[in-house]
């Protein structure tokens, strides 16, 4: 069997970013702790961040003619984020064949205490069909050998 592009097997898990918050006073309730539906938004500022590395960013994203919605997010609260606190988001790509899933640790940026756990889920939907894709597109397969080659871990 040839080992061409669409056989290779990519070795994702050194794709990851690390992404840093610093939590301001809009987002923390009255006990300055964070509201816990901020976990999302950091966590789309993460995913973003992860997604932009890839060269595969929203705009790209439909540009190449698929959108990809959460389909599926879970998050663990370990420990309180608090006002002023720096928070690091690590972003690793876990999944790409079929759907593109994320795990994400939220630490404490100085001590690196872990704070939170969570991942998200996004299928590949045709934007002009409609029509879920139940394996991802080869434009991801594409860019994520770029990404791998480009740091020379192909």
């Amino acid at each position: 069997m040839a080992n061409d592009a669409s056989t290779k097997a990519i070795n994702i898990s050194t794709i990851h970013t690390e992404t840093v918050i610093d939590i301001p006073f809009y987002d923390v309730d009255s006990m300055n702790v964070v509201w816990h539906g901020h976990y999302v938004k950091y966590i789309e500022v993460a995913r973003c961040e992860l997604l932009e590395s890839l060269g595969y960013n929203y705009d790209a994203m439909h540009e190449s003619g698929y959108a990809w919605p959460v389909v599926d997010m879970r998050i663990k609260y370990v420990k309180p984020v608090r006002f002023k606190q720096k928070i690091v988001i690590e972003s690793k790509l876990v999944e790409w064949e079929n759907r593109i899933k994320i795990n994400y640790t939220i630490r404490d940026k100085d001590n690196g205490e872990r704070l939170t756990k969570a991942y998200s889920i996004q299928m590949a939907v045709n934007v002009v069909t409609g029509d879920a894709l139940f394996e991802s597109p080869g434009i991801l397969r594409a860019l994520l050998e770029k990404s791998l080659d480009k740091a020379g871990l192909s």
